[in-house]
């Protein structure tokens, strides 16, 4: 992390700052932020940053190849499969823990993947806010390849909306006004137009979706989708209360669900590279690891972390009943590179790519980051700390 620019913000922190930001922060929101907001911002080396354009750029030459599809097939579950697949992911979001080698030296780790948006729209507002309180230099941007504010929010637009209105395309979650990142709906929803809704205000007509604007009825030629399947894997009667959005329907996805499973954790067995941590299936690992205090074994089909074992005992390999579902990875050592007032924090940084209709290759666009003082990155593990949470990381432009 840049040392420079760390002092210099540090030594003029003062928690009347803090405050007075997240004021700002929360004014004129049409819901509050639900989730905890971290005291600072991150600041990248160019080194650093450099390390993780190169460690992104080989994670997306995998997914470019023309067998992709074909080996991530199994990814997708058949009771949450969508149909209509397009060709590519809209949106894909990888995470990397900050670390260090074994030489010493700081580099990125992959820690997870998505084909699925995440906070697009509030990263922008959340860095406004950061520079506007705490006085970030001009020349210190979250953005990448050259963009810039007017510049992202015009891909942004094109990725979601295609060729369509913003009336015609909605942003839809289950239950999206409760949600805790609806606030990045409604800044969204701010930026490009698209109208927020709930799965549950879905209206089918044969195979046509519409939702009401007040009295209106709106025929829906896209869907933004902020719907993952974890969330209501709990209530198999769903659908038979709301519309099947599995089913054929004339309507456009962005991201399609599928893509949500086939860019996850069941890609990175397919992945190598100094910056990916060594993982395979659980089911072809052919004899356990004698040091296992150095494995983490995850699921593949979980959301948020949930069934993670991170410290793997005698005998939990052998109990697992489906090892097909599960990978045996490499356990990344967060290295607290972060200087807060009392201690060192972690730090995870999000690379957030979109890629709409038309282009090639998807274009790496912004960033989100996460400060950590707890065993692992999340609120859980973070509840008594400050200077953790939600943030986003500023590099030399």
């Amino acid at each position: 992390m840049n040392p420079s620019i760390r002092s210099t913000y540090n030594q003029n922190f003062t928690e009347e700052k803090y405050a007075e930001f997240l004021l700002s922060l929360n004014d004129g929101l049409k819901t509050p932020i639900e989730f905890r907001i971290a005291e600072t911002p991150v600041f990248l080396t160019d080194d650093f940053r450099d390390k993780l354009l190169k460690a992104g750029e080989k994670i997306v030459a995998t997914i470019l190849k023309p067998d992709f599809k074909a080996l991530t097939e199994r990814a997708i579950p058949e009771q949450w499969r969508v149909a209509k697949e397009n060709g590519h992911s809209h949106f894909i979001a990888l995470d990397f823990g900050v670390c260090k080698d074994a030489a010493g030296n700081i580099v990125p780790k992959l820690i997870e993947m998505q084909g699925f948006p995440s906070l697009y729209g509030f990263q922008v507002h959340l860095a406004e806010n950061y520079r506007h309180t705490f006085h970030i230099p001009g020349n210190q941007s979250i953005y990448f390849n050259g963009l810039d504010k007017a510049s992202y929010l015009a891909l942004l637009k094109k990725t979601i909306l295609g060729p369509y209105q913003p009336d015609e395309v909605v942003l839809m979650d289950v239950n999206a006004h409760t949600q805790k990142t609806a606030v990045d709906f409604y800044i969204t929803e701010g930026y490009i137009g698209t109208p927020v809704v709930s799965l549950a205000d879905l209206i089918q007509e044969g195979d046509q979706l519409f939702y009401l604007h007040g009295t209106e009825k709106k025929r829906i030629k896209r869907i933004y989708n902020r719907l993952i399947f974890d969330e209501i894997e709990g209530d198999p009667d769903i659908f038979n209360n709301v519309v099947d959005i599995r089913q054929p329907l004339d309507v456009e996805w962005v991201a399609h669900p599928n893509w949500f499973y086939r860019i996850s954790k069941f890609t990175m067995p397919f992945l190598e590279g100094d910056y990916i941590p060594k993982t395979r299936f659980l089911h072809e690992v052919k004899e356990i690891p004698a040091d296992l205090q150095n494995y983490v074994l995850k699921p593949l089909f979980s959301f948020a972390g949930q069934g993670v074992i991170i410290d793997i005992m005698d005998g939990d390999i052998e109990q697992i009943p489906d090892p097909q579902n599960w990978i045996l990875q490499e356990k990344v050592q967060y290295e607290p590179v972060l200087e807060s007032p009392d201690m060192g924090v972690k730090v995870e940084i999000r690379l957030l790519y979109l890629w709409p209709d038309g282009d090639e290759k998807p274009t790496l666009a912004v960033n989100l980051a996460r400060l950590s003082k707890g065993k692992m990155i999340g609120v859980r593990y973070n509840k008594d700390y400050d200077w953790v949470g939600g943030t986003v990381a500023f590099m030399h432009k």
